[in-house]
Protein backbone atom coordinates (compact mmCIF):
# COMPACT_ATOMS: atom_id res chain seq x y z
CA UNK A 1 0.00 0.00 0.00
CA UNK A 2 1.38 3.41 -0.80
CA UNK A 3 1.83 5.34 2.39
CA UNK A 4 0.42 8.23 0.44
CA UNK A 5 -2.33 6.66 -0.25
CA UNK A 6 -5.80 7.58 1.17
CA UNK A 7 -6.39 7.08 5.11
CA UNK A 8 -10.16 5.77 6.03
CA UNK A 9 -9.72 6.14 9.78
CA UNK A 10 -9.88 9.87 11.64
CA UNK A 11 -6.09 9.38 13.62
CA UNK A 12 -7.23 12.29 15.80
CA UNK A 13 -9.39 9.82 17.70
CA UNK A 14 -7.50 7.14 19.79
CA UNK A 15 -7.19 3.30 18.65
CA UNK A 16 -7.40 0.26 20.98
CA UNK A 17 -6.32 -2.72 20.41
CA UNK A 18 -8.63 -6.09 22.01
CA UNK A 19 -7.53 -7.20 25.44
CA UNK A 20 -8.10 -11.05 24.00
CA UNK A 21 -4.54 -12.40 23.78
CA UNK A 22 -4.82 -16.12 22.36
CA UNK A 23 -1.96 -16.37 19.89
CA UNK A 24 -2.78 -20.42 19.47
CA UNK A 25 -6.38 -19.27 19.07
CA UNK A 26 -5.97 -16.23 16.35
CA UNK A 27 -3.68 -18.71 14.70
CA UNK A 28 -4.59 -20.41 11.29
CA UNK A 29 -6.48 -19.40 8.25
CA UNK A 30 -8.79 -16.63 8.01
CA UNK A 31 -11.05 -15.00 5.24
CA UNK A 32 -11.68 -11.67 3.96
CA UNK A 33 -15.23 -10.69 4.73
CA UNK A 34 -15.44 -6.83 4.18
CA UNK A 35 -12.08 -4.79 3.33
CA UNK A 36 -11.19 -0.75 2.44
CA UNK A 37 -11.08 -0.03 -1.34
CA UNK A 38 -7.25 -1.01 -1.48
CA UNK A 39 -7.55 -4.14 -0.09
CA UNK A 40 -10.28 -5.67 -2.11
CA UNK A 41 -7.94 -8.25 -4.13
CA UNK A 42 -6.78 -9.75 -0.49
CA UNK A 43 -9.09 -13.08 -0.21
CA UNK A 44 -6.90 -14.76 2.51
CA UNK A 45 -4.94 -13.72 6.04
CA UNK A 46 -2.67 -16.62 7.55
CA UNK A 47 -1.28 -15.97 10.60
CA UNK A 48 1.29 -18.40 11.74
CA UNK A 49 2.96 -17.98 14.91
CA UNK A 50 6.23 -18.20 15.94
CA UNK A 51 6.93 -18.16 12.23
CA UNK A 52 9.71 -15.38 10.86
CA UNK A 53 7.08 -14.70 8.00
CA UNK A 54 4.33 -15.15 10.19
CA UNK A 55 1.60 -13.98 7.63
CA UNK A 56 0.67 -15.02 4.71
CA UNK A 57 -1.50 -12.85 2.23
CA UNK A 58 -3.21 -14.58 -0.75
CA UNK A 59 -4.76 -12.26 -3.24
CA UNK A 60 -6.92 -12.32 -6.50
CA UNK A 61 -5.75 -10.26 -9.21
CA UNK A 62 -7.85 -9.70 -12.52
CA UNK A 63 -7.14 -8.19 -15.33
CA UNK A 64 -9.68 -5.82 -17.61
CA UNK A 65 -10.35 -8.69 -19.65
CA UNK A 66 -10.87 -11.09 -17.04
CA UNK A 67 -8.26 -13.26 -16.61
CA UNK A 68 -7.47 -13.85 -12.89
CA UNK A 69 -4.32 -15.04 -11.47
CA UNK A 70 -3.78 -16.16 -7.25
CA UNK A 71 -0.63 -15.42 -5.39
CA UNK A 72 0.21 -15.73 -1.98
CA UNK A 73 2.62 -13.57 -0.55
CA UNK A 74 5.16 -14.13 2.91
CA UNK A 75 6.15 -11.32 4.77
CA UNK A 76 8.42 -10.82 7.76
CA UNK A 77 6.99 -9.69 10.76
CA UNK A 78 8.03 -8.23 14.10
CA UNK A 79 5.74 -8.31 17.23
CA UNK A 80 5.43 -4.51 18.28
CA UNK A 81 3.51 -6.19 21.50
CA UNK A 82 0.01 -8.03 22.26
CA UNK A 83 -1.79 -8.34 19.34
CA UNK A 84 -0.06 -5.71 16.94
CA UNK A 85 2.70 -6.31 14.40
CA UNK A 86 4.66 -4.93 11.92
CA UNK A 87 5.27 -6.95 8.28
CA UNK A 88 7.41 -6.05 5.98
CA UNK A 89 5.26 -5.13 2.28
CA UNK A 90 6.68 -4.27 -1.19
CA UNK A 91 5.21 -0.69 -0.40
CA UNK A 92 7.30 -0.70 2.78
CA UNK A 93 6.50 -1.46 6.16
CA UNK A 94 2.79 -1.29 7.52
CA UNK A 95 1.25 -1.86 11.17
CA UNK A 96 -1.12 -4.98 11.56
CA UNK A 97 -3.56 -4.32 14.73
CA UNK A 98 -6.32 -6.59 16.27
CA UNK A 99 -8.37 -4.18 17.12
CA UNK A 100 -11.50 -6.86 17.71
CA UNK A 101 -11.97 -10.31 18.08
CA UNK A 102 -14.85 -12.10 19.02
CA UNK A 103 -15.24 -14.47 22.17
CA UNK A 104 -14.99 -17.60 20.09
CA UNK A 105 -11.85 -15.83 17.98
CA UNK A 106 -14.01 -16.50 14.83
CA UNK A 107 -14.55 -13.35 13.81
CA UNK A 108 -12.02 -10.25 14.06
CA UNK A 109 -11.37 -6.64 13.03
CA UNK A 110 -7.67 -5.16 11.80
CA UNK A 111 -6.95 -2.14 11.20
CA UNK A 112 -3.57 0.32 11.72
CA UNK A 113 -2.98 3.29 13.09
CA UNK A 114 -2.60 5.31 10.08
CA UNK A 115 -5.73 4.34 8.68
CA UNK A 116 -4.60 3.24 5.23
CA UNK A 117 -6.45 -0.36 5.82
CA UNK A 118 -8.93 -2.17 7.97
CA UNK A 119 -10.14 -5.78 7.23
CA UNK A 120 -12.97 -7.89 8.26
CA UNK A 121 -12.10 -11.39 8.38
CA UNK A 122 -13.82 -14.48 9.41
CA UNK A 123 -13.37 -18.32 9.72
CA UNK A 124 -15.70 -18.59 7.36
CA UNK A 125 -16.67 -17.11 4.04
CA UNK A 126 -20.14 -17.22 4.81
CA UNK A 127 -22.68 -16.58 7.88
CA UNK A 128 -21.56 -14.74 11.46
CA UNK A 129 -23.15 -11.94 10.22
CA UNK A 130 -24.03 -10.50 13.70
CA UNK A 131 -20.25 -10.94 14.00
CA UNK A 132 -19.29 -9.19 11.18
CA UNK A 133 -21.83 -6.17 11.84
CA UNK A 134 -20.15 -5.95 15.49
CA UNK A 135 -16.48 -6.00 13.59
CA UNK A 136 -17.36 -3.13 11.59
CA UNK A 137 -18.98 -1.54 14.83
CA UNK A 138 -15.89 -1.45 16.36
CA UNK A 139 -14.37 -0.36 13.19
CA UNK A 140 -16.22 2.31 13.24
CA UNK A 141 -15.71 3.52 16.98
CA UNK A 142 -12.10 3.43 16.33
CA UNK A 143 -12.37 6.40 14.14
CA UNK A 144 -12.74 4.31 10.61
CA UNK A 145 -15.11 5.29 8.20
CA UNK A 146 -16.90 1.98 7.71
CA UNK A 147 -19.20 3.26 4.40
CA UNK A 148 -15.78 2.26 2.52
CA UNK A 149 -15.60 -1.09 3.51
CA UNK A 150 -16.52 -3.46 0.43
CA UNK A 151 -17.96 -6.60 1.68
CA UNK A 152 -17.36 -9.42 -0.22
Amino acid sequence: MDATGPSYRDTGQPLSVTTRHDTARLAGDWVLRAATPEEAALITVTYRPNAEQAFALTRRACTPSGACKTGQSLHSTTELGPNRWQIQTDQGPRQVWVIWVDEGYRTVAIGAPDGRYAWILDRNATGGRDRVEAARTILEFNGYDTSALIPR
